[in-house]
């Protein structure tokens, strides 16, 4: 057989093996990671929920989600075991503020945003949104039973005149 007739066999068997390869090395550190969880450390699912580990099991492990509130997972769900500095950011939401300080009416520092962010201000002009039925127009379906309803009636009017 020529060399180049099995040229393209070697090298579609060659990628393979490398995807396979690190397909395992991920799946190695993915389980590495895992083992590292102990009691006390925070982790985040792969459904994104940030939790302490209270316990670890065989297959399973034991995460408080909120204070006296634990959900049992699979070790497979989770997706990443944090630090302790970035867990404590992202269950405290620390986000950089500037606060200004000034004495209260009996002496003790009040603290206060130093600057309020432009979609928490609103403005003194601007009108609620009423969003009672009587504000629909005339003719407009003011819920997903009268929509149904109007529907129907349509469709009865529709065969009442064939």
């Amino acid at each position: 057989m020529n060399i180049a007739t099995l040229l393209p066999f070697i090298l579609i068997i060659g990628v393979m093996l490398l995807m396979t390869r690190s397909a395992k090395n991920k799946q190695r550190q993915a389980a590495e990671m895992r083992n590292q969880m102990q009691p006390g450390t925070g982790v985040r699912t792969i459904g994104g929920m940030i939790a302490k580990v209270k316990e670890v099991r065989d297959t399973t492990v034991l995460l408080e989600v909120a204070p006296g509130v634990h959900s049992l997972y699979a070790k497979n769900a989770v997706g990443a075991v944090l630090s302790d500095e970035e867990y404590d950011s992202l269950v405290n939401n620390d986000i950089p503020l500037t606060f200004d300080e000034h004495p209260g009416v009996d002496g003790t520092p009040v603290v206060e945003p130093a600057d309020e962010p432009e979609h928490a201000a609103k403005s003194q002009d601007e009108e609620p949104v009423n969003l009672d039925k009587a504000a629909a127009t005339d003719g407009e379906a003011t819920d997903a039973k009268d929509a149904v309803r109007d529907a129907d009636t349509a469709k009865d009017a529709k065969d009442s005149e064939k």
